[in-house]
C-alpha cells in the first residue's frame, strides 16, 4: 500500500488506568515519554503488571497504534469496537502495522515521530469488555504459533501534535529486519 495512503483515523489518551480511552480532538506526542496527559506516559514502564515486575525498565509502550481494519474484521465475527475502545492512542487506516519490521519510523503529521518497539500483547481484560474477544486478537495459527492482532506499541523520537487526518509514513530499517515481539 502507499505510504502517503495511511492516515491517522482517530486519537485517544486518558489519564487513568483504564482499559478504554476517550477519543479526542488532537494528542501532543513528547520525545521520549509518550502521549501527553496519558497514563501509560513515562521513560520508565507504566503498564501496571510490568510496574510490578521492575519498575525501573525503559518504556517501549510509549504509544498504542491499532488498525481501524481490525474492527473490520471483528466486526465479522459479531464483535462492535470503535476507536479507543481497545485502549489504543492512535487508530490508523491504510498501514499494515503488524507486517512493519522493529525499529520502524512512523512519521506522523508534521513533526511527530515514533519508533516501533513491537507487539501489544492483549491480556484477560479484553475479554471483560466483550467475552470472546481475546481469542479474536490473540489466537494460535495453522503451525501453532501465537498470532497477535491488538495492534503495535513504539517510543517517541520526536514530539508533535497528532491528529485525525493526518498522514503517517513508514521508514524500513535496513536489512537485516526485526520481527516484531511482545514488548
Amino acid at each position: 500500500m502507499e505510504p502517503d495512503l495511511a492516515t491517522v483515523v482517530a486519537v485517544c489518551r486518558d489519564g487513568e488506568h483504564r482499559f478504554s480511552k476517550p477519543v479526542t480532538a488532537s494528542i501532543s506526542l513528547l520525545a521520549g515519554l509518550g502521549v501527553e496527559g496519558d497514563a501509560h506516559a513515562g521513560v520508565t514502564v507504566r503498564h501496571r503488571s510490568r510496574v510490578a515486575v521492575d519498575p525501573t525498565q525503559p518504556n517501549l509502550r510509549q504509544v498504542h497504534l491499532l488498525h481501524e481494519e481490525l474492527f473490520e474484521e471483528l466486526a465479522r465475527a459479531g464483535f462492535g469496537v470503535k476507536p479507543g475502545q481497545l485502549g489504543e492512542n492512535i487508530t490508523t487506516r491504510g498501514i499494515d502495522l503488524l507486517a512493519l519490521p522493529r525499529h520502524t519510523v512512523l512519521r506522523i503529521g508534521a513533526e511527530a515521530i515514533i519508533e516501533v518497539t513491537g507487539l501489544r500483547n492483549p491480556c484477560a481484560q479484553i475479554n471483560s469488555f466483550q467475552s470472546g474477544l481475546l481469542k479474536q486478537v490473540a489466537h494460535l495459527d495453522a503451525d501453532g504459533r501465537l498470532v497477535r492482532k491488538a495492534g503495535i506499541m513504539g517510543v517517541v523520537l520526536r514530539g508533535g501534535r497528532v491528529g485525525p487526518g493526518d498522514a503517517i509514513r513508514a521508514e524500513i530499517p535496513s536489512l537485516p529486519h526485526l520481527p516484531l515481539e511482545r514488548v
